[in-house]
């Protein structure tokens, strides 16, 4: 697919898709190809369909990842290939059910204070205290630290959306002691290059290390730092809102699916009948 897998790339560079969606799409229409053993081109929409169905049944991929594979095949046959919907055409997929893992506050506790290494500790802090994605906590610089308003500033999130975000003074002091003993160069958490932050696997591998270390159970990835930073804002009482801001959510539906009503909140809600009765 040389061609048309220069017409992809070059589709996808001016749309401004980030580089890990393209690496994405690229690999799920390699993935397809390799499956029919034959050029994209020639595939019929039925063809198409009966490896996506095969993706769901067979493979049982998460839905984040199916969803991507649907992304990438509208992509090249609607708008590369520009086959006609008579001729092509899949549904759209809708939005999960499943809400994503969240741990409580002692546990994300347990899970930082696992990790043994200076660096990795100020990582997992900065990553929960700030609710980041991983791809944004990997690239932080000491230029992104607003101290005085006490803020992160998050260049180029997702959707190449800058935004503010608040910054705790616990993973700034962690940060500063990392800062005066690894001395980082441009990026504060980088990778085997000093120059350059760390990868978005050697990421995991630290989340996952720590939370072996830690005994604390598993509901997921490092993206649970995320979930969890929303999710226990919202049992102090913050309003959905200022979490949509910081989270960098262009829907407000989207913030709501953090939003996990957990057995210690629900413990502290009481029903209004009991409030009107004590009021008698």
């Amino acid at each position: 697919m040389t061609k048309l897998r220069e017409a992809v790339l070059l589709h996808m560079r001016l749309r401004g898709l980030s580089p890990r969606t393209i690496e994405s799409y690229i690999y799920a229409l390699e993935q397809l190809s390799r499956f029919y053993w034959r050029a994209l081109e020639t595939l019929t929409c039925e063809e198409v369909q009966a490896y996506l169905d095969h993706l769901v049944t067979n493979r049982k991929l998460a839905w984040a990842t199916i969803n991507v594979y649907f992304s990438a095949y509208r992509l090249i046959y609607e708008q590369i290939l520009n086959r006609p919907k008579k001729e092509f055409s899949i549904p759209r997929r809708g939005r999960s059910g499943k809400r994503p893992g969240v741990l409580s506050q002692e546990e994300v506790k347990k899970l930082i204070n696992a990790s043994r290494n200076i660096k990795h500790r100020a990582f997992l802090t900065m990553t929960y205290g700030s609710g980041l994605r991983v791809s944004e906590a990997v690239k932080i610089e000491p230029k992104h630290i607003d101290r005085d308003r006490m803020m992160l500033f998050v260049d180029c999130g997702k959707g190449h959306k800058d935004r503010y975000t608040i910054l705790s003074q616990k993973a700034l002091k962690l940060l500063e002691e990392h800062w005066h003993l690894n001395k980082p160069f441009d990026y504060f958490f980088f990778g085997r290059d000093r120059n350059a932050p760390m990868s978005i696997g050697t990421a995991q591998a630290i989340y996952h290390q720590a939370l072996k270390r830690s005994n604390v159970r598993h509901v997921g990835g490092i993206h649970v730092l995320r979930h969890c930073f929303a999710t226990h804002l919202m049992e102090h009482g913050t309003d959905i809102y200022t979490i949509r801001k910081w989270m960098g959510h262009r829907s407000i539906v989207t913030t709501g699916r953090y939003m996990h009503v957990t057995a210690e909140h629900m413990k502290k809600v009481t029903s209004p009948l009991d409030n009107i009765l004590n009021k008698v």
